[in-house]
């Protein structure tokens, strides 16, 4: 009481002579100033109160902080019932949304609007402890005269900010509340406490959130192997991003990819991601997951076949080493030892020193653009490489694109006229993505440039003078497609001088568990994480899994279980897709054993016998390898 007393004569002589007397602590001096410089009344006896429609929404919006405040709340209405106190939980605004505990107490607080709907900004009923916990983002108690208006000074509160766990955005307040008469000096490490429980419960919800989401994503991608995929929570968290809308977006967005989709995701409401979304990727498509009825989160897809003219030329590109300025690659570079895997890159060698056309054949998603970017490394390293969707566009815009246009040649045209990606290419190499979708019409313009090594711009007369090295890539049948009167059988014969089948990857699983380990290390990097092991059961299931969407739904499955798992060590069994889980049971007579047996070796081989690689790749102690070849018989045999 003594010091109250000190603090209660502090009070009155900054009310009346403007000055500081000692005995406050700090923050509450600085609150004063700040409560007088705002105009605070301090004869101001109740804080602002809403009505139940206002109340309603501010309890809708804070719903998430409810949920996870609710054990304690539920505790708090047994504990402080019996220690003459009450839980407040209030927003970032300083509505209480909530309030639980002695009912006495909570009947009292009504006098003031210490209540649900009351606001207890700092600006408006002066220095308190939800208030000055929010303008200072850290726990704080205020004990009776250091309240700034007077009939607030009957009460003793402590407060603690509760953060978002992901990014420690401010999302609310946990206040203990009571009577003057009655402080208890733990009050503001229990409002701590109490605070750090809804953070981890929080926590827990957005990870859980976070699963919902990427499971939904993963039985969804099959549908969207062609596009780029953003998945993003309620709060605007960016989840997941596939490897190239990173790269391409964070182009557009300085950097901060995470930021800007938070921007236009965190601060609305579910119906308005679309709009908000079409506003910076026109043409996109949101999916809203739910559960229960509430938004978890949406997917942002950026379709492949419907993007602006801006955003189409940006071609898709399959999964690359980014090197400064344009990306290069190597033939050495891209991953796969198994003997077709082998054969094809030998192949795609000799034909890259031939100064002849090449149509790269294969599956979506096999990684045809490596191929063609290696051969333009190969054969013209200092020269432009041009790729071309041309799938992925209009007619008309594919034509423009191509071709290039002269000054006034459409509606819309660029007032100085464009070059085409024909003209871009010379000296280099011309990439045609998807050629087998290519307008008929076109065909015929496409034909004559190959033939004459001529092109005229779109409205012009005056032909260019063109070198370029001509790559295609298809994934279609392209003499199915001339029977069907789709793909001229003329230009068929120029582009596919040398063919090159890239095999699909279930023709080629040997592969999948290096690419699966390349994966892991770029999606363990992107996360801030360590790259985890794969348990010997997950390597046989993906092993086993046909993976019809290729290299890139084995990426896309593989990044997205980095995600779900967080910070473990190990990917187990328990972070396979359902899809794969299923492959990963042993069938009638083979048990885990003999499906880690089964791993276990087929590293090794892979390895020449050499006990210390096989470790390193396994992601083991070579002790722990010593002991299973131990028990398999094979010790003797294997190198150091």
């Amino acid at each position: 009481m003594h010091n109250q007393r000190a603090i209660r004569t502090a009070w009155e002589a900054f009310l009346s002579e403007g000055r500081l007397l000692p005995g406050p602590k700090p923050a509450i001096s600085e609150s004063w100033e700040r409560c007088r410089a705002r105009g605070v009344w301090h004869r101001q006896s109740e804080a602002p109160l809403v009505g139940e429609p206002e109340l309603f929404r501010l309890k809708s919006q804070s719903r998430r902080l409810l949920c996870a405040a609710r054990p304690a709340l539920q505790r708090s209405s047994l504990l402080l019932s019996e220690a003459a106190s009450m839980m407040l939980l209030a927003d970032t605004q300083g509505f209480i949304v909530e309030a639980a505990g002695d009912r006495r107490v909570v009947e009292e607080g009504r006098r003031n609007h210490l209540e649900e709907g009351g606001r207890w900004d700092e600006g408006l009923i002066g220095t308190n402890a939800i208030g000055t916990a929010l303008a200072l983002g850290r726990p704080i108690c205020i004990n009776g005269a250091e309240h700034f208006c007077q009939d607030v000074q009957r009460w003793s509160c402590a407060a603690a900010p509760v953060h978002h766990p992901n990014d420690g955005t401010l999302l609310g307040v946990v206040d203990i509340s009571g009577p003057i008469d009655r402080f208890h000096p733990q009050s503001l490490a229990f409002a701590a406490a109490l605070a750090h429980e809804v953070q981890i419960s929080l926590g827990h919800q957005m990870e859980a959130d976070h699963a919902l989401l990427l499971q939904y994503f993963l039985a969804k991608r099959s549908v969207w192997l062609s596009d780029e995929i953003l998945v993003v929570d309620h709060q605007g968290i960016l989840v997941h991003a596939s490897e190239e809308a990173q790269r391409r977006l964070d182009c557009a967005s300085n950097g901060d990819l995470a930021k800007e989709v938070r921007t236009f995701i965190g601060a609305a409401e579910p119906e308005a991601w679309l709009q908000n979304c079409r506003r910076r990727f026109p043409q996109a498509s949101v999916e809203v997951v739910r559960q229960a009825g509430e938004a978890v989160g949406c997917l942002i897809v950026l379709h492949a076949s419907q993007r602006s003219e801006a955003q189409a030329r940006r071609t898709h590109r399959p999964l690359t080493k980014t090197m400064p300025g344009e990306r290069t690659v190597t033939f050495d570079e891209i991953l796969g030892d198994s003997p077709a895997m082998r054969a094809v890159k030998e192949r795609a060698c000799r034909l890259a020193s031939l100064p002849l056309p090449v149509l790269i054949e294969g599956e979506t998603g096999v990684g045809k653009e490596l191929f063609a970017r290696a051969i333009k490394e190969a054969r013209t390293p200092d020269g432009p490489f041009i790729p071309l969707n041309c799938g992925g566009m209009a007619r008309d815009l594919v034509a423009s694109e191509l071709f290039g246009y002269i000054k006034g040649a459409f509606t819309g045209a660029d007032e100085k006229g464009r070059p085409g990606k024909i003209e871009q290419a010379d000296g280099g190499v011309l990439c045609l993505d998807e050629i087998g979708e290519m307008p008929l019409d076109l065909q015929a313009y496409l034909l004559r440039v190959l033939e004459d090594g001529i092109v005229y711009r779109i409205g012009g007369h005056e032909g260019r003078q063109v070198d370029f090295r001509l790559v295609s890539m298809t994934n279609r049948d392209l003499e199915a497609e001339i029977e069907a009167k789709r793909f001229r059988r003329d230009l068929y014969y120029r582009i596919a001088a040398v063919r090159l089948r890239i095999p699909p990857l279930r023709e080629r699983s040997a592969d999948v568990l290096q690419l699966a380990h390349h994966f892991i290390q770029g999606a363990a990097a992107r996360f801030g994480h360590r790259p985890p092991r794969l348990a010997a059961v997950v390597e046989a299931a993906l092993s086993a899994h046909p993976w019809p969407g290729n290299v890139r739904e084995l990426r896309n499955v593989v990044e997205a279980m980095v995600a779900m798992a967080g910070r473990d060590d190990e990917l187990s069994e328990d972070d396979l897709p359902e899809p794969l889980r299923a492959r990963s049971v042993p069938a009638s007579g083979v048990d885990l054993h003999s499906v880690e047996r089964a791993a276990i070796l087929a590293k090794l081989e892979a390895c020449g016998g050499n006990v210390t690689e096989t470790a390193r790749q396994l992601g083991i102690a070579r002790s722990t390898l010593y002991l299973r070849l131990a028990e398999f018989g094979l010790r003797s045999t294997c190198q150091r």
